[in-house]
């Protein structure tokens, strides 16, 4: 059996818990701050509570020529659940690609910890189960990505 594939980054957002908490449960919150890069984020369905369905897709730019996508040559999209939540705590997103390749099957587990720091946030990203088909260095980058546009989402 192969090792657990997975993540873990970190930072300060310069807002209080509650308004990270916040911006994880608004479905037009998560379009804005989630989509790494020059990405766009389109939400299907969102129920943000624990144990609420979510499905959304990300885009990528017409003139992207690098990367492809998971589901289609410029779309990734992906469906989950909110598997637990703690208010301005914790949220875990349990998330599956919709993509007929096997490398990029399985549920990736999301766990995103919230801990007050100061006048701000510390926001660590857990991201377990990776599928194959992506590379870790790009799901890091990835996330680091995601946190900076959550901070700036958020003014901090």
């Amino acid at each position: 059996m192969s090792p657990t594939r997975s993540t873990t980054v970190s930072r300060v957002i310069y807002a209080p818990p509650c308004a990270v908490y916040a911006a994880f449960l608004d479905p037009q919150a998560v379009a804005t701050w989630l989509p790494p890069g020059g990405m766009r984020g389109i939400v299907h369905e969102f129920e943000g509570r624990e144990g609420g369905a979510f499905s959304m897709s990300l885009v990528y730019p017409e003139d992207e020529t690098e990367m492809v996508g998971k589901t289609s040559e410029k779309t990734d999209r992906f469906s989950g659940r909110f598997a637990k939540v703690i208010p301005d705590a914790l949220v875990v997103w349990a998330t599956t690609f919709d993509s007929p390749d096997p490398d990029f099957a399985g549920e990736m587990i999301v766990s995103t910890h919230l801990l007050a720091a100061g006048n701000g946030t510390e926001v660590t990203m857990v991201t377990e189960n990776i599928p194959q088909g992506i590379r870790l260095e790009d799901n890091e980058m990835g996330c680091r990505e995601t946190l900076q546009q959550l901070a700036d989402y958020l003014g901090g």
